[in-house]
């Protein structure tokens, strides 16, 4: 007798077999519908993209302050050419830094710190446009010279583009005075002739 209780215990305690079926049917409480998300990273190609931690300083604290760890692209927008840097929190995905890498810009190696590097920004994070200083530290020194050199590389690039965009400009500029010029004469010539004729016919 104890045996059979022991056998039925060991019955009762024993997992039940994953291909077996318990018939038990469990239907969705919700419906989930899907939801294309859009990042605004559609029409951009990734030139860059690490991990890393990125801070701000506070100018009032007068300190660094930490704004996020996460990946840092650098995105080449495919109609424009204009190429922007954008930092996302690894976990959260909310943006710690979004701002358009110009001519003017230029990156420094973090004094006493090989694996950091420091840059001025008018950045668009928070939704508003605001002259920041940022420090962006890597795992390794090799990413941090990687992200330095192809910053310093963008922005020399965006420079020979704002000039070509600039000559292009100027030339759609003078086209038009040119044509411009040469339909004034036109008028010009069509009017000393009507006055011919005028004078003529008195």
């Amino acid at each position: 007798m104890a045996s059979s209780d022991t056998e039925r215990r060991e019955d009762e305690e024993a997992p039940a077999a994953e291909d077996e079926d318990t018939g038990a049917q469990v239907a969705p409480i919700v419906k989930l519908e899907a939801v294309a998300v859009t990042t605004g990273e559609e029409n951009e190609d990734v030139i860059l993209d690490l991990k890393s931690k990125l801070y701000r300083f506070d100018k009032e604290g007068n300190q660094w302050k930490e704004r996020g760890a996460g990946t840092v692209k650098f995105l080449k927008h495919k109609e424009t050419g204009k190429v922007r840097l954008v930092m996302r929190q690894s976990k959260t995905l909310k943006i710690c830094a979004n701002h358009l890498v110009l001519p003017s810009m230029s990156v420094q190696e973090h004094a006493g710190n090989d694996k950091s590097c420091v840059w001025h920004a008018p950045d668009y994070a928070d939704g508003e446009l605001k002259d920041e200083l940022f420090c962006i530290r890597f795992p390794s020194i090799e990413n941090c010279k990687t992200f330095m050199e192809t910053f310093q590389e963008v922005a020399e690039s965006q420079t020979k583009k704002e000039e070509n965009e600039d000559a292009s400009a100027a030339a759609d500029q003078l086209e038009k005075l040119k044509v411009e010029d040469k339909k004034k004469e036109g008028e010009d010539k069509a009017e000393d002739k009507a006055e011919d004729k005028a004078a003529e016919k008195e």
